[in-house]
């Protein structure tokens, strides 16, 4: 597996070494098999906190504090990710806190999730046990 760290940094993030990211996975940008894979998956852990927006082309996985909006292919969200913002995506996985609109092909909400705002997609699940004040709208 060839993994490749993709730092795109957009707001001043203060790092020790380089060695500290490979170690402790702050920020990961993969990719998994060779240089010429299609799909990347960026990684934002639990200790990680941003203001401001995120824009990644491919994959993003969320179990971090942002505060701005989010637009990706795929967005997914973890038990401990706290968004304020707006969401942008072709599908979105939310289990962690929300508090803002999604505009998505195909939303999945998992039972850890608590999410306040508006959502607007083609499909909607929603597994037994989430928390939800929401407004929701279907498109075709």
């Amino acid at each position: 597996m060839i993994m490749i760290i993709n730092i795109k940094l957009t707001h001043v993030i203060q790092l020790k070494s380089v060695y500290e990211i490979t170690e402790s996975m702050y920020m990961l940008g993969c990719v998994i098999g060779n240089y010429m894979a299609e799909e990347k998956t960026s990684i934002l852990l639990s200790d990680v906190s941003i203001e401001g927006d995120l824009v990644e082309k491919d994959k993003i996985i969320l179990d971090a504090k942002i505060s701005g909006d989010i637009k990706a292919d795929e967005i997914e969200t973890h038990l401990n990710s706290n968004v304020k913002g707006n969401i942008s995506s072709k599908t979105a996985n939310l289990g962690g806190k929300l508090r803002g609109n999604v505009n998505s092909d195909k939303i999945n909400i998992k039972s850890t999730a608590e999410i306040e705002g508006v959502l607007n997609q083609k499909t909607l699940s929603i597994e037994e046990g989430a928390s939800l004040k929401i407004k929701t709208e279907t498109y075709k």
